[in-house]
């Protein structure tokens, strides 16, 4: 994550939780960093230099008015006058980290094999719920590389008990080994 998407997001966190409209500006977030992901040409044009800074400021009132709130609107303004718009994901992570912080949040992906069912979903999310004392939002992440088992990624650390894993450590332990 950039020093900007950070101080941005963070900014916009801040403003929105004092308003309490966390929430709410959180989930309009991550629809419109969802809409650029398919639509990178949005960005792109809003970053254009051949435009002014007002006639990219009224293609987001045009776009966007009515439709996200008011706060989000001139988010977007700001970033597009800074000519910041290419770290708006940043900007969305950072206040999805800040949320989710101060909620109690914890994003975790297992990485599987094979997709994992919802009844194994659901023991899974109540296990890492139990043991982290944290809402846990699960995501199935499939990699037909890991060969079986499950790989936990959240909060920076990789929990990996996979096949593949336990096969590159007996490699290692073989590769070791004096004969």
């Amino acid at each position: 994550m950039t020093e900007v998407g950070n101080v941005y997001g963070e900014s916009l966190y801040e403003l929105a939780k004092a308003e309490s409209l966390s929430q709410l500006i959180g989930q309009q977030l991550a629809v419109l960093q969802q809409s650029f992901r398919q639509e990178p040409d949005f960005i792109r044009l809003l970053s254009s230099y051949n435009l002014t800074k007002a006639e990219r400021c009224q293609i987001l009132d045009d776009s966007f008015r009515g439709s996200v709130h008011p706060y989000v609107l001139n988010f977007l303004k700001i970033l597009t006058e800074k000519g910041y718009m290419r770290y708006f994901s940043d900007c969305c992570d950072a206040y999805t980290e800040h949320y989710d912080q101060d909620n109690g949040i914890l994003r975790v992906t297992a990485v599987t094999a094979v997709a994992l069912s919802s009844g194994q979903t659901d023991k899974l999310t109540q296990k890492l719920s139990q043991t982290t004392g944290k809402q846990v939002v699960l995501r199935n992440r499939i990699d037909p590389a890991v060969l079986g088992g499950v790989r936990l990624d959240y909060d920076g650390q990789r929990l990996d008990d996979t096949v593949s894993h336990r096969l590159d450590a007996i490699r290692d332990l073989l590769n070791k080994t004096v004969l």
